[in-house]
């Protein structure tokens, strides 16, 4: 064997060890997915129709990544930005429809949820001036703790993980999630009863007494560069 042959094949070897270890780093990077809210000008034209752009403003509170088991929780802040306008966020009535697109009943959290989920809960009220923040999630992610009788929320919102275990056809909706050739939706129903505070003032005249507000939210898988430390756009 000359020394071209030797050079050509000390070569190959190296390009087939850097491949190796480049596939080896890329399997080891976890899983990493984005969750956007979309996006706030569908909020803005729902509030428009209703006569309450002015008056009320709804954000979320999205990490800039989760892993797919996550998030279990949405942290939903409520402004009410009105001067005469009594809002109460009717939390039973309210549902998060999931991305198999069942529509499932809102739970709101405390610290030490002991009670029966079926125990009805009590409207939030947002008084003028004043902000409101949550976190909710829906009723089927609660897991109860035998030993303690809480409950706490053990499996995700979206729960893309159980796809991998169903049926053919979700099977394959977790294959193209995980390929990003497929993104998920969920959403928040959010269901709020509004009455106005001002002296003879006709309630309902000037705004709805119920406003249902959807709020849609966007999954998507990232690829693996979200791990390099000069990506910045994740």
């Amino acid at each position: 064997m000359n020394n071209g042959d030797l050079d050509l094949v000390v070569l190959t070897l190296y390009i087939i060890g850097i491949t190796y270890t480049f596939n080896r780093m890329v399997d080891s990077i976890a899983d990493q997915m984005k969750v956007e809210f979309d996006s706030k000008k569908t909020i803005a034209e729902q509030l428009k129709t209703q006569n309450l752009e002015d008056q009320l403003e709804i954000s979320f509170g999205l990490k800039g990544m989760y892993p797919i088991d996550e998030p279990n929780t949405l942290s939903i802040s409520i402004k009410n930005k009105s001067e005469n306008l009594a809002i109460y966020v009717d939390w039973d009535n309210s549902s998060i429809v999931g991305i198999d697109k069942r529509s499932r009943r809102v739970i709101r959290q405390s610290p030490d949820l002991i009670r029966d989920l079926a125990v009805p809960q009590i409207p939030s009220l947002i008084v003028p001036g004043k902000t409101l923040k949550e976190s909710v999630t829906a009723e089927d992610v609660f897991k109860r703790d035998q030993e303690t009788g809480t409950y706490s929320p053990g499996t995700p919102i979206a729960n893309i993980p159980g796809l991998s275990k169903g049926k053919k056809d979700q099977k394959k909706q977790y294959s193209d999630f995980m390929q990003r050739k497929l993104e998920f939706e969920f959403s928040l129903d959010l269901v709020l009863r509004i009455s106005e505070t001002a002296y003879g003032v006709t309630q309902g005249q000037n705004i709805p007494p119920v406003c249902i507000l959807n709020c849609p939210f966007v999954i998507r898988k990232l690829s693996w560069t979200y791990a390099l430390p000069w990506n910045k756009k994740k």
